[in-house]
């Protein structure tokens, strides 16, 4: 039996877990994210030092925020997380943790997670979704992650939504929703979240409703754009909101509308929900790693 240890580093916290090759859990925890790249490395140790005791460990997998580089080894663009970028951590990484390690940005993860061992295990290509306080993504293709050229494949955040003249993120989530209402009631976001606009919409609340219904047909172009350009064979959403039972109807509700409009178009897209919720960037991680030992 083989383990490998996954790291998944987020602004607040760092979830750690130790895996077999089939994705089974066997011992996890987390600590709170450290302010200094000194004491970064010191708890990553902490963890691994221990679970050594009990796990012959064959690799660490990390899940981080990014432009990940993992040729290079270098973390580009920014996150909450400044000092782990623009040097070469991968390899920092491995000599102070004395492991092979393997990184991947985080929305990746997710997706390497969910076509691991969740709701796209049985298909090779799919284009996954993360619906948060933003629209983040990725595209999978023979169950490895596109990057394109300046590591900005699957970023649908992206999108342009031309009557907003902004953004998917800014239209297409409920952190758009949040923004968009408490702009427009003049109270603080934080007064604010996806449960209580969607509460407000069921009481009749009009302007709730209408950014509801909004963000359910940007988020179905961006889904029918991107079925004619990347032809996935399903869609993954991911986030908070997937849980929601009403979700992908009502998306799919104004893909009818577009497909009837479009008259040509014959391919329906096929949108699921994921199934591995704060998990899936520990199993995308420690996927990663064992793809890029394999080769």
């Amino acid at each position: 039996m083989m383990y490998f240890l996954g790291f998944d580093v987020g602004g607040s916290s760092v979830k750690f877990a130790v895996l077999d090759e089939s994705g089974q859990f066997y011992d996890r925890g987390s600590f709170r994210t450290p302010e200094t790249l000194e004491d970064f490395y010191t708890q990553l140790a902490i963890a691994k030092n221990k679970l050594s005791e009990h796990y012959m460990l064959a690799g660490i997998g990390f899940s981080l925020p990014g432009a990940v580089n993992e040729t290079t080894g270098i973390i580009g663009g920014s996150s909450a997380l400044p000092y782990i970028h623009d040097f070469p951590i991968l390899q920092v990484l491995e000599e102070q943790l004395g492991l092979p390690a393997a990184m991947e940005n985080d929305a990746n993860c997710a997706a390497l997670g969910e076509v691991w061992t969740g709701a796209g295990k049985d298909y090779q290509d799919v284009a996954f979704f993360v619906l948060g306080t933003g629209v983040g993504g990725a595209l999978v293709h023979n169950k490895e992650i596109i990057h394109g050229a300046h590591l900005h494949g699957g970023e649908f955040g992206y999108l342009y939504v031309s009557e907003r003249k902004n953004i998917l993120s800014e239209s297409g989530c409920s952190g758009a929703l949040v923004r968009q209402l408490a702009s427009d009631r003049q109270i603080p976001p934080g007064d604010l979240d996806g449960q209580k606009i969607y509460a407000m919409a069921e009481a009749g609340d009009k302007d709730a409703q209408c950014y509801i219904e909004d963000m359910y047909e940007y988020l179905a172009r961006a889904i029918y754009d991107i079925q004619y350009i990347f032809d996935p064979e399903a869609f993954l959403l991911g986030g908070a909101i997937s849980a929601r039972a009403d979700l992908i109807p009502n998306i799919e509700k104004h893909l009818d509308n577009i497909l009837r409009d479009a008259k040509v178009a014959r391919i329906r897209p096929h949108i699921l929900a994921c199934q591995h919720g704060n998990d899936a960037n520990l199993l995308g991680a420690v996927s990663h790693l064992m793809t890029r030992q394999k080769k």
